[in-house]
């Protein structure tokens, strides 16, 4: 087949409209074309007044090459790539080791169902609940102000991608089409097939939830094993060589390669971890604050008269602004037609994330607006990062009342620093609710003057993007993991062998989609390691 990209057509185009944009742009007859789908489509809404979708189109043709070779100069014309999933291996029929995947969020999960589909039965060990019970602790903080430290957003079956946005897209480098690995699995296990063709694909929270565990049962169909409430708190390190694991419940199992694939929360295992001497660095995060408007608004900006279109949907936004003082603020993780969510897993801490459902049709649209940061902003080793989050998590708990309430600000008191009193026509969606006071000492002052600068700057991209009543609520600091736990080109750790580090916690992920990515790429490197060690096993009893 053939991939033609940029076809442009109006949005309230005819279903017919396409295969006879593609038929004109080849300069063949229209019924010269045969099977046809989607592979790509998205909305260019650079000019809201003339909003159109482009689409990317795989389509079969009597003969391939004659076309390819009349339109070699155009790039938007190319053979479709080989786009299935291709497995490196398969586990012999005796296996050595059972391998160990610690964490399921994203990357466990994928890591995990690599391994089951290659047969190697994996071990999974997950320090929080099942995502049911999972969410019932987490809307206990949110209605009820009681957090559970092992069962919240950030930790449990899913991981913090459950409570979010559910958003599928990802700027990573993807040369093996991991991605749509990712993308068909989810399919497989419930979610819509438009994910596999909307640029912006995304599931929302309730459809995550029995994905999850729709994934879950298929790892164990396979021959795996999902552990939850089962903590890692040790290593076992000889030489330079993975060992085995311990956990808090006082059992340690016998394990040569371990998949790390921690959330970026799990601190308490980070400590361990550097406490060992297993090798890490920190690394560039962001910090800042949730700010929400009406998604009516959102839409107006964006779409013009096309607002409300049901096949646009809730409009969404990217924005960056690099300011006088050096620093950079941008949107970060913005969820249309969401809510601002309670995101902390330490007491007395408060940490705000966004999440919409998959309906996106919550009053209003949220989105962090984050600055970047650098170790040289808070130095003193790896772990540095996570002490600065810590600092700021307390702080905006103590703004808050302490009683997990979020200290919130609208725009206009922000700009002018001055205390709110009193919210005006956009009521904020933070479960467990917000306190109004000033905001200006609940982030660095860099951070502070960088988003004044920036709100009135996104303004000029978003008309009323700084409106007064706008609201800010604070802190987002989890934005990505503080530090990382470098691997090699092979994918272990730099100082220990059999030791995997993966996804977003390890600092080589940012999202759902990056995430599942690096753990297929993980579990691929992991099964090249034990099928060469099976072999070269098997040749010395020879």
């Amino acid at each position: 087949m053939l991939r033609i990209s940029e076809i442009r057509l109006p949005i309230d185009h005819p279903p017919e409209a396409l295969p006879v944009a593609v038929a004109a742009r080849l300069g063949i007859p229209r019924s010269a074309i045969g099977a046809t789908s989607v592979f790509r489509r998205s909305h260019d809404a650079r000019k809201a007044s003339a909003l159109v979708f482009s689409y990317s189109v795989d389509v079969a043709v009597a003969d391939e090459a004659l076309l390819l070779g009349k339109f070699a100069a155009d790039r938007r014309l190319q053979p479709t790539p080989d786009m299935r999933y291709h497995f490196v291996g398969q586990a012999p029929a005796k296996l050595a080791s059972r391998p160990i995947v610690v964490g399921f969020g994203p990357a466990g999960i994928f890591a995990a169902l690599i391994l089951a589909q290659s047969g190697f039965r994996p071990i999974v060990l997950e320090r929080g609940k099942a995502v049911r019970e999972r969410t019932q602790d987490t809307w206990g903080l949110w209605r009820k102000k009681v957090l559970d430290p092992e069962s919240n957003v950030q930790f449990g079956e899913g991981g913090a991608g459950t409570f979010s946005d559910g958003k599928l897209y990802s700027q990573i480098k993807d040369p093996q089409h991991h991605g749509r690995k990712v993308l068909e699995e989810f399919v497989k296990a419930g979610a819509p097939e438009e994910i596999l063709y909307a640029s912006k694909p995304h599931i929302g929270t309730f459809r995550l939830v029995a994905m999850v565990e729709k994934m879950r049962r298929e790892i164990e169909r396979l021959g795996g094993e999902v552990r939850f409430q089962q903590r890692l708190t040790g290593l076992t390190i000889e030489q330079g060589r993975l060992r085995g694991v311990s956990l808090a419940s006082g059992e340690q199992l016998v394990g040569e390669q371990v998949i790390l694939a921690l959330g970026h929360s799990a601190r308490d295992t980070f400590e361990m971890l550097h406490g060992a001497g297993v090798f890490m660095e920190a690394k560039p995060f962001s910090i800042g604050l949730r700010i929400e408007h009406p998604q009516a608004l959102i839409d107006q900006a964006r779409f013009g008269r096309h607002a409300g279109n049901p096949l646009l949907g809730a409009a969404d936004y990217k924005l960056v602004h690099h300011c006088h003082n050096g620093r950079s603020v941008y949107s970060f993780c913005m969820c249309p037609g969401g809510t601002v969510v309670a995101a902390t897993s330490e007491e007395r801490r408060v940490v705000t994330n966004g999440m919409s459902q998959y309906s996106r049709n919550e009053r209003n649209a949220n989105a962090g607006i984050v600055v970047g940061i650098t170790p040289l902003d808070y130095p003193g080793g790896p772990l540095a990062g996570i002490a600065l989050q810590r600092q700021l998590e307390s702080r905006a708990f103590e703004l808050g009342g302490g009683s997990y309430e979020a200290p919130a600000q609208l725009v206009g008191d922000f700009l002018a620093d001055r205390p709110s009193t009193r919210l005006g026509t956009v009521i904020p969606s933070y479960r467990p609710g917000v306190r109004l006071t000033n905001l200006a000492s609940a982030l660095p002052e860099y951070a502070i003057a960088a988003i004044r600068e920036a709100l009135p700057a996104f303004a000029r991209q978003i008309r009323g993007f700084d409106m007064a009543d706008a609201v800010l609520t604070g802190v987002e600091t989890r934005t990505s993991s503080p530090l990382r736990i470098t691997r090699g080109s092979d994918f272990q750790s730099l100082n220990v062998r059999g030791l995997y580090p993966a996804g977003e916690g390890a600092g080589y992920a940012g999202g759902i989609l990056s995430a599942g990515v690096d753990g297929i790429r993980v579990a691929e490197a992991l099964t090249r390691q034990m099928l060469k060690d099976a072999s070269a096993l098997v040749a010395s009893v020879r």
